[in-house]
């Protein structure tokens, strides 16, 4: 028996090893794509290439052939300096792989950021925390300061202390770190929305609305809790509702809107052809919310 494997395995071994590994170089490279802004224009800019490549070949078009050898080895060397970012990023997730150590634990974090946001709560610290998920945040980060530290409740109160030089703005989490603080987020320029709604509310939706990023928003006024995903917003929600919430969305269940229409304090941002907006009672004082 061990000898038929041997005799399969030096037959159609190397062929079956090669299909695998390009498999996964793959299907990670897709994986990985998916994360970076304008990932589609390199796409396109390959497929052009492997277009021209194959006719010039096939029509024995010199100057052509010439021209993409050239132009692909000058757009080689451009790609790297452009997407040298997510380079550096696609090298660090890698480092912290389960593979080659220890990994991300997801739940520890949540409860981090539990305590922390119902404490701001409490203290009615204003707040505005984004969550990286697929997509890459690195052009909100660079409009900020970069920390790079690990995420903790105490940074977190201290950060958005009202005293404090960075409480303006917003925090961008990126895996279990605070990768920039005091960063600014895109607003919200819907007319549909509810004139309740301060300019935390809005940032947390405009960020939602052009990101695949959480959002979380604590009111200054009123110590409120939302979250907001998909340029929607759940509002006034309790500890575990929104544990719950945030797991959800972390562990990337999918959307249940019957659910979701269960938790207290859901905000509908409906198109109606009225440009009204169906929206849980809140307290007026919240519409003037710093950003």
């Amino acid at each position: 028996m061990l000898d038929v494997f041997f005799q399969f395995l030096t037959k159609f071994g190397p062929p079956t090893v090669e299909i695998l590994i390009i498999a996964v170089i793959f299907y990670y490279g897709h994986i990985y794509f998916k994360k970076v802004r304008g990932a589609w224009i390199l796409m396109l800019l390959a497929m052009a290439i492997l277009m021209l490549t194959y006719i010039s070949q096939h029509l024995h078009l010199v100057v052509i052939a010439w021209i993409v050898r050239s132009f692909s080895a000058i757009l080689a060397v451009g790609l790297v300096v452009i997407f040298q970012p997510e380079l550096r990023r696609a090298l660090l997730e890698l480092r912290s792989h389960p593979i080659f150590g220890t990994g991300f634990q997801k739940k520890e974090v949540i409860e981090e950021i539990v305590d922390s946001v119902f404490e701001l709560s409490s203290k009615t610290f204003g707040a505005l925390i984004a969550i990286e998920r697929d997509v890459d945040l690195q052009s909100l980060i660079e409009t900020g300061v970069e920390t790079d530290c690990v995420y903790s409740k105490e940074l977190v109160l201290t950060i958005f202390h009202p005293k404090t030089a960075l409480h303006d703005g917003g925090i961008v989490i990126r895996g279990e770190r605070i990768a920039a603080a005091a960063c600014v987020f895109p607003l919200s320029q819907r007319e549909d929305l509810d004139r309740s709604l301060g300019l935390r509310h809005r940032a947390g939706i405009g960020l939602t609305e052009e990101f695949d990023a959480i959002a979380i928003v604590v009111s200054e006024e009123t110590g409120q809790i939302a979250i907001c995903h998909n340029g929607t917003i759940d509002r006034n929600l309790n500890m575990e509702k929104f544990r719950r919430r945030l797991t959800e969305l972390l562990f990337e269940e999918k959307y249940d809107k019957n659910s979701s229409e269960q938790l207290e304090g859901k905000t509908d941002i409906a198109h109606s052809g009225d440009g009204s907006l169906v929206s849980h009672p809140t307290k007026r004082g919240e519409g003037n919310l710093p950003s």
